[in-house]
């Protein structure tokens, strides 16, 4: 159902630019929640998420317009824009929820480290390090067997909206590259955040 709705509205704004911009806004929003949510923050979870997952997905997408990997068009912002936001919600909420999982399990560790004089942040350094090379490994995993395995939306909706293969695999080829550049980006962002602990974490149900 809300596909639908979604598709009659962006059927409608496609061409406008400013009515992108709010529709990619609303998205970055519900996806701010959703990471929030997941991860059991309150009110410093809503900046730890916004932030990380703003500056992914905003990095990443004026790198591949300011590099010409992709024409700077409405339809291409909209579609990147949405795609890396989505990534990007996906990779936050499974570094967060690993983190204070990790921290919480290995409470005895980090408070062993503060004994010993390290800071809050090098305690948990090593955790954090992990949380964020397990949150990268879905999209590694789609990276490596693109092609395989599965055929991304993006290449068969390129193809749908008549692109040649060759062209529709070239444009997949930049949405992985960008993925994994936000998702990087968001998941560090993320662990640098949440890195510095005093207190055991609760975990979110």
């Amino acid at each position: 159902m809300q596909l639908a709705i979604i598709s009659v509205i962006l059927t409608g704004i496609v061409s406008q630019p400013a009515w992108i911009g709010v529709a990619l806004l609303v998205m970055f929003g519900i996806a701010t929640g959703v990471a929030v949510r997941r991860t059991g923050g309150g009110a410093h979870m809503i900046l730890v998420m916004a932030t990380s997952i703003g500056a992914g997905a905003v990095v990443s997408i004026g790198t591949v317009f300011a590099t010409g990997a992709l024409q700077a068009t409405p339809r291409y912002l909209l579609a990147i824009g949405a795609i890396l936001i989505g990534n990007s919600m996906s990779i936050a909420t499974l570094a967060g929820r690993r983190f204070t999982a990790s921290v919480a399990d290995r409470w005895e560790e980090v408070e062993g480290w503060l004994a010993l004089g390290a800071t809050p942040r090098r305690s948990t350094l090593d955790l954090a390090r992990r949380a964020v090379r397990e949150a990268l490994i879905p999209s590694i995993d789609q990276t490596k067997t693109t092609g395989l395995v599965v055929l991304p939306g993006a290449f068969v909706g390129a193809i749908f909206g008549g692109l040649s293969p060759l062209e529709a695999g070239r444009f997949q080829i930049v949405v992985l590259a960008a993925i994994m550049a936000a998702g990087s980006l968001t998941a560090v962002l993320i662990a640098t955040w949440l890195g510095p602990v005093r207190t055991k974490p609760l975990i979110a149900a």
